[in-house]
């Protein structure tokens, strides 16, 4: 049994003083000035069970290093003011680390030097109380991840961070595609569901340096340490969308929603958290408007120009009235032959004082006022009629290749509006290819099913653009009746130099082929690109090498002079 006490004189005081420490309900420790122990109580033996003898000690080596200066500050505290100081610390026992309460009070003793008794109260349960509260303060109540308090609390770190080593930092705000349609059918029960798997999905997605927050809604948000490029945002991007696509099965169903993401950079696009995430958020709407399930990073130049934007949407009503909108047509060939065997429509703006205005520009712009849907009507009539002079000077069939818009394969009155093109131009269903992105496809699977297969019941056919760059499964191309496959000039650009691009396109061309689907690999520039591509079986090639984008009256004129080289048969 080890002592309870150190070597004192036979003195009354302390023989009380000890035995009220004994009559004590708490853990009750005697100390000198410096915090050595000089008795402990039967309750304080009982909450620790020393391995040895603790007597002469100091009570500090039994404090978790951590709290050790709170401990100082509050004995000091004590001796100096003569009053009682109160610390929370963590005391090692011969099992588990405890969460206690210490109260220092102090005295004199009968040799006129300063002495101590720490009350020690364990408040472990308390303190896991006050933990969980804590937690629910700072976190989501439905998926356990950081709230809208604790995004803020970490944003304002990380900029004291980024501001002290001058590292950057980025910023995600993410928006789940086709949520609340889900919430509004199945009811909220499902929908927390889903945001739970979500949750756990996202965070899964990022590292462990990241954090994630819920900010309500079906709203996250990512903080991003040393993410600053474009580019290392969309890989992360990417990943998360992903995430997101995969099916959530939820009994009895088997659901699917998309995401869309913006991004901003620290000190790049905000030097403080709320432009930061305002921007973010910016961002993430324009994902939505220019067909979701992609992430947009914001651009003060894109972004920032409320008076060129107001004057530009002006100018672009005005386009409309006076005509400036044109089409041009890039050819589109056979990768063996090099015939001719359609056109994509191309839509430019020629500005009467800017030249010509970039489609990077304003169509974007057009999705956003809703100018998109007349420009797209006429774009799907212009092409088709132009197409038919196309094979007038051909004297062959010809297919046209026009680009559907987010909103234009939204808008109720589509179907009509490619009725009444093919209709007034006299072509027939299957001269009409539409190009439509993978966006398109993850925004609303069950609308775009429906919708195209009523567009391929009229023989129209159906193209995938940039085939590779968005973040769809395969199994769409299995669910939804796809025609065409265009790989994206990313893939081709380094061919066929680049191990990894022909490997890809060698694969995108074995599962077309599996798959019965037409291919067209745009950007293609130079000779060794094209017999690269001919000789892995891909049936169709467009860009510089075998046309630019041409003016209606300069595609006839190349269509004539084929024409003219071809051997006339015989009467």
């Amino acid at each position: 049994m080890f002592s309870r006490r150190s070597d004192t004189p036979d003195n009354p005081a302390v023989a009380q003083l000890e035995s009220l420490m004994e009559a004590a309900g708490d853990a009750v420790f005697r100390l000198d000035d410096v915090g050595t122990i000089l008795y402990m109580s039967r309750r304080a033996i009982d909450l620790i069970v020393p391995s040895r003898p603790l007597l002469g000690t100091p009570l500090a080596e039994q404090i978790a290093i951590e709290d050790r200066l709170a401990l100082e500050v509050a004995l000091t505290r004590a001796l100096e003011t003569l009053e009682a100081s109160r610390v929370r610390v963590r005391l090692y026992t011969h099992a588990a680390v405890l969460w206690v309460e210490i109260q220092f009070g102090a005295y004199v003793n009968e040799r006129k030097s300063g002495e101590l008794l720490a009350v020690v109260r364990d408040i472990s349960a308390e303190q896991a109380t006050e933990q969980r509260l804590q937690h629910l303060t700072t976190h989501d109540a439905l998926t356990g991840l950081p709230n809208r308090s604790l995004l803020d609390d970490r944003l304002r770190m990380a900029l004291a961070q980024a501001r002290r080593t001058g590292a950057g930092f980025s910023v995600l705000v993410l928006d789940l595609d086709g949520f609340k349609k889900i919430n509004d059918a199945l009811g909220h029960g499902v929908g927390d569901t889903m945001l739970q798997v979500a949750g756990i999905r996202l965070r899964d997605a990022l590292r462990d340096v990241d954090t994630l927050a819920r900010v309500g809604g079906d709203e996250f948000v990512a903080i991003l340490p040393g993410a600053v490029t474009e580019e290392e945002l969309q890989i992360v991007a990417r990943r998360m969308i992903s995430a997101i696509q995969l099916p959530f099965a939820i009994e009895p169903h088997t659901l699917y929603v998309g995401a869309s993401i913006g991004g901003a950079t620290y000190p790049e696009h905000g030097d403080d958290e709320v432009r930061l995430l305002a921007h973010a958020d910016t961002a993430m709407h324009r994902a939505k408007d220019t067909g979701k399930s992609r992430c947009v990073v914001y651009s003060h130049q894109k972004f920032t120009q409320p008076e060129h934007d107001v004057s530009m949407e002006a100018a672009m009503f005005e386009a409309v009235r006076n005509g400036e909108f044109l089409l041009h047509y890039q050819p589109i060939v056979d990768a063996r032959s090099r015939q001719i065997m359609g056109f994509e429509a191309l839509m430019r703006w020629r500005h009467p004082v800017l030249g010509l205005v970039s489609p990077m520009q304003f169509i974007p712009m057009a999705e956003s006022n809703g100018l998109i849907n007349l420009l797209g009507a006429w774009v799907l009539k212009a092409a088709c009629m132009q197409n038919r002079q196309f094979e007038e000077a051909a004297g062959r069939p010809l297919y046209v290749s026009v680009n559907v818009s987010p909103r234009q394969f939204r808008n109720e009155q589509f179907l009509q509006l490619m009725d009444d093109a093919i209709a007034l131009s006299g072509l027939r269903g299957e001269q009409l290819l539409l190009e439509i992105t993978e966006g398109i496809l993850m925004s609303d699977p069950e609308h775009a099913e429906a919708l195209l297969h009523e567009i391929t019941a009229r023989s129209v056919r159906i193209a995938i653009d940039d085939f590779g760059t968005g973040y769809s499964s395969l199994a769409y191309l299995k669910r939804f009746p796809i025609a065409v496959l265009k790989i994206d000039r990313a893939f081709i650009k380094d061919l066929p130099q680049s191990i990894k691009d022909a490997a890809i396109c060698n694969v995108v061309l074995s599962l077309a082929d599996h798959l019965n689907l037409s291919t067209v690999a745009e950007g293609v520039e130079n000779e060794q690109q094209l017999d690269f591509l001919a000789k892995q079986g891909c049936a169709l090639i467009q860009g510089y090498l075998t046309g630019y984008p041409l003016l209606p009256e300069a595609a006839l004129e190349a269509l004539r002079s084929a024409r003219a080289l071809e051997p006339v048969a015989s009467a």
